[in-house]
């Protein structure tokens, strides 16, 4: 059976590297822990990065992006009371000044290939476009033209050319952008997306 990742855990500040080159990341839709919903992320090296762990029965609104040891990064909650679907992500456990806010594209006779915008007071900056459900989305970053910042593509064995199917795919994200930045829009586009 081939391995989802190489080798297991270590931190996540060692793992991104102040270099220009991308980071690529393989992503299992799996929680680590036992009867719980979630995300496994891990680095190039095969050491883990973030988790995502939420209990089976615990509501989908809100949700945790960790670092390895479990320390909370970004949380992720649905807006409740707004028209059409959008998350606020706020840094840490906090719930004031979200950093962001996305919104799924509701109007596609306009653009069809954008799924959701990421705005911060009113302002875009951040298109995505592509198919969640195919694991082929781009993330652009309207402040530079439309530059791609991170990319979520499908992720192929390394033996045989076998695909791993819809749970493990790699997010590769650009020197420009954050890492927990990337997979925050990863988990929004999987709730907004989840049932394609």
């Amino acid at each position: 059976m081939t391995k989802v990742h190489p080798k297991f855990p270590n931190t996540c500040e060692e793992s991104f590297s102040d270099s220009k080159a991308a980071v690529v990341l393989t992503v299992w839709k799996k929680s680590l822990l036992f009867n719980c919903d979630g995300f496994t992320v891990y680095n190039s090296n095969g050491d883990l990065v973030f988790r995502v762990d939420n209990y089976m029965n615990s509501p989908k609104d809100n949700i945790v992006l960790m670092d390895a040891s479990g320390l909370p990064l970004l949380s992720i909650r649905r807006k409740k009371l707004s028209l059409g679907d959008c998350w606020m992500v706020f840094d840490g456990e906090t719930e004031r000044d979200p950093i962001f806010t996305a919104r799924k594209n509701v109007n596609i006779m306009t653009n069809r290939r954008s799924l959701v915008w990421v705005s911060m007071k009113k302002t875009v900056l951040y298109e995505i476009e592509g198919s969640y459900g195919q694991r082929s989305c781009k993330i652009l970053d309207e402040r530079r033209n439309k530059k791609k910042a991170a990319e979520i593509k499908r992720k192929e064995a390394m033996v045989g050319g076998v695909a791993f199917g819809k749970d493990v795919f790699k997010l590769i994200v650009e020197s420009e952008m954050e890492p927990r930045v990337a997979m925050a829009f990863t988990i929004i586009l999987d709730q907004m997306f989840r049932s394609y």
